[in-house]
C-alpha cells in the first residue's frame, strides 16, 4: 500500500519561504513520477508541480513558475517543494501525489496534506 507523508507546512509572512517534504514508502519511489497539488478553501484541487522519475524534467503551474522548485532524492525516497516569495494566494493544503496504472485503470495516491498559510 503506497504511503505518502507530507511535512514542512506552517505560517509564513508574504515574501517568505517554506520547504515541504513528502516521504514515500511501500512502493519503489524511483520508478514513479511525483507531483504536488494544493487545495485552497472553496476551490478545486490544482496541480502545482510535477517531476519525472529521475528528476530531470519538471513542470509548474503558471502561478508558481519562478517561485517554486520541485525536486526529489530517490536515495531517501523523498519529494520536496521549495517555495519562495510566497503570496497570500498560495495559502492552501498541499498534497503529495503519485499515479499508477494497473490493468488499464489509473490509481491516484495522496498524502494527508500539510497546511501552508501565508499571512502577515
Amino acid at each position: 500500500q503506497v504511503q505518502l507523508v507530507e511535512s514542512g507546512g506552517g505560517l509564513v509572512q508574504p515574501g517568505g519561504s517554506l520547504r515541504l517534504s513528502c516521504t514515500a514508502s511501500e512502493f519503489t519511489f524511483r520508478w514513479y513520477s511525483m507531483s504536488w497539488y494544493r487545495q485552497a478553501p472553496g476551490k478545486e484541487r490544482e496541480l502545482v508541480a510535477r517531476i519525472n522519475t529521475a528528476g530531470g524534467s519538471t513542470n509548474y503551474a503558471d502561478s508558481v513558475k519562478g517561485r517554486f522548485t520541485i525536486s526529489r532524492d530517490n536515495a531517501k525516497n523523498t519529494l520536496y517543494l521549495q517555495m519562495d516569495s510566497l503570496k497570500p494566494e498560495d495559502t492552501a493544503i498541499y498534497y503529495c501525489n503519485t499515479m499508477e496504472r494497473s490493468w488499464g485503470t489509473m490509481y491516484a495516491y495522496w498524502g494527508q496534506g500539510t497546511q501552508v498559510t501565508v499571512s502577515s
